[in-house]
């Protein structure tokens, strides 16, 4: 499975939301995991650099990606469960061909109106990349929120505009918090630093919603029988080349 963490508005948390999501997948959902950094700022790179230096952290793979990365992506996803795309904040040809193979694609938005401006370029770059991936899955997440509950009108106006398009808005969103900043920079996810926190249960609300599970346990079991099936199916290929040797 393809996901692209990726959007035109920078800021927005792209990179961070990748991360974490990435562990989630890989700690708790015992998932192989590859990260593809398109960002040329090379945020993610730098906070795998940093997480794979810390002998006591599952490390996660990462690569680094620019321009048409289609067949790309295609060959790595024969390999992991899991590819991560994280891409910057602007429409490039990495986004786009991301898009033609991804299977989920999450765009972060703050509850900010000049983030909020970017919804319909976005909803035209998503519609002319389901014409060569209909079954492509593209949500809005909004990140950043204000935690003051004078605020919180911010949040559902964020939402109200997203929902003027044809495209999914997560119930689940991410607060503004400081562990966000602080994890990242040591190579380490909100889930690592307070796993039962609010942030880590931001993280696996994101994750799960957007899989369309109801948690990493479901997610692991749906690995299982994806790796059962494709056993039998190489067990029942290798029986029928037998029987065609045999005649």
């Amino acid at each position: 499975m393809i996901i692209l963490v990726g959007g035109e508005k920078g800021g927005s948390g792209k990179s961070c939301l990748a991360q974490n999501i990435a562990v989630f997948l890989a700690a708790e959902c015992r998932a192989s995991v590859i990260m593809v950094d398109c960002d040329p700022q090379r945020t993610t790179s730098d906070w795998i650099h940093a997480r794979n230096n810390n002998p006591d952290l599952p490390s996660i793979n990462c690569v680094q990606l620019y321009g048409k990365i289609r067949n790309d992506l295609l060959s790595l996803e024969q390999h992991y469960d899991y590819v991560i795309v994280d891409c910057g904040g602007q429409d490039n040809l990495a986004l786009r061909a991301t898009m033609s193979v991804a299977s989920h694609v999450l765009m972060p938005l703050r509850p900010k109106r000049r983030d909020l401006k970017t919804v319909s370029h976005m909803d035209d770059i998503v519609a002319t990349c389901m014409m060569i991936n209909p079954k492509m899955r593209a949500t809005f997440v909004i990140t950043q929120c204000p935690s003051l509950p004078n605020q919180a009108n911010r949040i559902f106006e964020a939402k109200d505009v997203c929902k003027t398009y044809d495209i999914n808005v997560l119930d689940a969103i991410t607060y503004s918090r400081n562990i966000y900043d602080d994890s990242e920079e040591s190579g380490l996810s909100v889930l690592e630093i307070e796993p039962k926190g609010k942030a880590a249960t931001e993280i696996r609300g994101i994750a799960c919603e957007m899989l369309e599970v109801a948690n990493a346990t479901e997610v692991r079991n749906q690995l299982a029988e994806k790796q059962m099936n494709k056993m039998r199916g190489n067990y029942g290929s290798g029986r029928s080349q037998e029987k065609l040797y045999a005649v």
